[in-house]
């Protein structure tokens, strides 16, 4: 699955069309702690620390940037991220996007050469957990869990984030 994945990336739009992200696949429980020990997580649940063992998740996909071809993504991780993660979620998956990462000890742990800088970390598998959209109040914007464990992340209104619409 996460080679269809990530063939769902290959085959999205690329600025330039320069094609600059190469990809790690991680499925096995030794690197998936490896990488797990690496990250940081919800940053707005200071009293959180990360998934609990047997919550945690069965497959990561760590993001670089091949700087042989590029030393510039655009906006490519934004566009293959996506695309990963509409096919997980088609798939019955859950996935989180994650950029606070110890990318030194990272590297020198999966054995990264410096080819290659690691941009982002996709953590994947089945959701433990319910999440709830709601509306922004009082401009607040954090995520946070209710009483009940519920994930609730607010969002702005579509009113509020189409400025103008020409006819």
């Amino acid at each position: 699955m996460l080679r269809e994945w990530v063939d769902l990336a290959r085959n999205s739009a690329s600025a330039r069309n320069a094609q600059c992200i190469k990809y790690i696949l991680s499925t096995s429980e030794a690197s998936n702690a490896q990488i797990f020990d690496q990250l940081a997580w919800a940053g707005y649940l200071k009293d959180w620390p990360g998934p609990e063992e047997g919550e945690r998740p069965t497959a990561y996909i760590i993001l670089m940037l091949d700087t042989k071809i590029s030393d510039n993504l655009m906006c490519d991780d934004g566009i293959a991220s996506q695309s990963i993660l509409l096919g997980a979620v088609e798939a019955g998956f859950g996935g989180c996007i994650i950029r606070s990462i110890n990318k030194k000890k990272l590297g020198g742990l999966l054995n990264i050469t410096d080819q290659y800088e690691i941009i982002q970390v996709l953590a994947l598998g089945k959701p433990k957990e319910v999440v709830v959209l709601d509306e922004i109040k009082d401009g607040e914007i954090k995520y946070w869990r209710d009483e009940n464990r519920v994930h609730h992340v607010p969002k702005r209104t579509l009113d509020e984030i189409i400025l103008k619409v020409l006819k």
